[in-house]
C-alpha cells in the first residue's frame, strides 16, 4: 500500500441471494453506510452478480463496481471462480484488502484477506442441517480461521462460541453488529398495514408473524404447534402467518397437518420488501423461537417496526433483544404457553413494541461499517 493512501478493499458481493435474505441485507446494509462515510478511509472496489451491478453503482457512485462473470450465478461456479478468478481480480484492481462477506475465502491471495463468519451454529447445533451443509460450512470456518488476516463476527455469541469450540484466536476476531435500515424497516401507518392485510386475504383477523427462512434451526414446526395451542379457544383466533423462503424443514408440513380446521394459516412465501414494515408492524406479535442464531436480523427488523417480539435466549439472541423482548424456550408447549400469555395482555405488547422500537435505533449499518473500515485499516497497515 502507498503511505499516505488509503486502502483499497475489494468487497466480493458475487455470494448475495436475489430475494435478499440475511446475507444480502447485511452487504447491502453494509454497503450503503460505506458509500456514505468511507471517503476518505478506504478506496472501494466491488465485485458483484451481473444483476446487482447497477444497484451497487447507484449506491457507491465513487466505487469501482464489477459485474462477474455470468456463470456464478450457479453456486458451484461462484464457489470454484471464488478461488481462481477472484485472486487474479484482486491482482487486477489492485487490492490492499479483499473481504469476504460469507464464512468462504480464496485460499491463495496476494492480499490480506478478512471473512465474515455469521455464526457458529454448524458446530452448536450441528442436528438442524443436512450431511452436505454442515460439513461444508464447518469446513469453511475452519479454513477462515486459519488462513483469514482478521475474522469479522455479527455478535460477542458468535466470538465466544468460536473461541470455545475451535480455539480460534481471540485476537483476530472483531465484533460488528449488524444494524438495520431505519427508513426501509418503520413503524408502519394504517394504510400500509391494510394494504398488506389485503394482499394476504386477512380481512380483519388478527395475527402472529413469522419472517425466515424455513431452516430446521428456526423451529417453524413448534411454532406452529405452540400457536395452534395457544389460540385454539379463542372465539376469534389471530391467524399465523409464515413468510420467507421455502426451505427443507420436511417437519414443517408435518405440523401444518396437524392445525385444526378452524384456525388458519398462511404460508405466503416471499414478500415484496416495500411490503415487510406492514406485515410485521401489522402483527400482535412476531414470534421468533429460534435453536439459536449468529445476530438475530429478524426480530431486530420487527423491533424496528414496533412489534412485539417473542423470540429464545439462545446464543445471541438476547443481545439483540435485551430486556425488549419477551422470551420463550424451544418447546411448543412453553410457546403456547408464553404466546398466550402475550396475545392476552395487550399492555404488555405495547410496552414491549416500545421498548423494541427504541432499543432498535442503537443498531445502525452506520456503526457496523465503522467497525469494518477499521478492521480494514489495521489489516491494510
Amino acid at each position: 500500500m502507498t503511505p499516505g493512501r488509503p486502502p483499497r478493499v475489494l468487497v466480493d458481493a458475487t455470494s448475495v441471494p436475489a430475494d435478499r435474505g440475511g446475507v444480502g441485507r447485511y452487504v447491502d446494509g453494509l454497503l450503503g453506510a460505506l458509500g456514505q462515510q468511507s471517503p476518505g478511509r478506504v478506496e472501494l472496489a466491488v465485485v458483484s452478480q451481473r444483476s446487482d451491478a447497477e444497484r451497487y453503482r447507484r449506491m457507491l457512485p465513487g466505487a469501482e463496481v464489477i459485474p462477474g462473470p455470468a456463470a456464478i450465478v450457479h453456486r458451484p461456479a461462484r464457489l470454484a471462480w471464488e478461488q481462481t478468478g477472484l485472486p487474479l481480480l484482486a491482482q487486477q484492481v489492485g487490492a490492499d484488502v479483499l473481504h469476504s462477506p460469507f464464512y468462504t475465502c480464496p485460499l491463495r491471495v496476494g492480499c490480506p484477506v478478512t471473512v465474515t463468519v455469521h455464526d457458529a451454529t454448524f458446530f452448536t447445533e450441528p442436528e438442524h442441517y443436512d450431511n452436505t451443509k454442515r460439513t461444508f460450512f464447518r469446513s469453511a470456518i475452519k479454513t477462515s480461521l486459519r488462513r483469514a488476516a482478521r475474522v469479522i463476527v455479527p455478535s460477542k455469541a458468535t466470538r465466544d462460541e468460536l473461541i470455545r469450540l475451535l480455539d480460534a484466536d481471540p485476537t483476530k476476531i472483531d465484533v460488528s453488529y449488524h444494524g438495520v435500515d431505519h427508513l426501509a424497516f418503520h413503524a408502519p401507518a394504517e394504510d400500509e398495514k391494510a394494504r398488506v392485510r389485503a394482499r394476504l386475504g386477512l380481512g380483519d383477523s388478527g395475527y402472529v408473524a413469522f419472517l425466515g427462512a424455513k431452516e430446521p434451526r428456526k423451529n417453524v414446526p413448534n411454532l406452529i404447534r405452540g400457536w395452534a395451542r395457544a389460540v385454539a379457544d379463542w372465539p376469534r383466533p389471530p391467524a399465523l402467518v409464515i413468510a420467507g423462503g421455502q426451505g427443507h424443514d420436511d417437519d414443517i408440513d408435518r405440523a401444518v397437518a396437524e392445525v385444526p380446521p378452524h384456525l388458519r394459516l398462511l404460508r405466503p412465501g416471499y414478500l415484496r420488501y416495500a411490503d415487510l414494515p406492514g406485515f410485521l408492524g401489522g402483527a400482535l406479535v412476531a414470534c421468533y423461537p429460534s435453536f439459536g442464531e449468529g445476530f438475530g436480523l429478524p426480530i431486530l427488523e420487527a423491533m424496528a417496526c414496533g412489534t412485539p417480539v417473542l423470540t429464545t435466549p439462545r446464543l445471541s439472541l438476547p443481545e439483540v433483544g435485551g430486556d425488549a423482548v419477551a422470551y420463550t424456550t424451544e418447546t411448543p408447549e412453553r410457546i403456547a404457553e408464553d404466546l398466550a400469555d402475550l396475545l392476552h395482555d395487550e399492555d404488555r405488547r405495547r410496552t414491549l413494541a416500545k421498548a423494541g422500537f427504541d432499543r432498535a435505533k442503537e443498531f445502525t449499518w452506520e456503526s457496523s461499517a465503522e467497525v469494518h473500515v477499521t478492521t480494514w485499516n489495521r489489516v491494510a497497515s
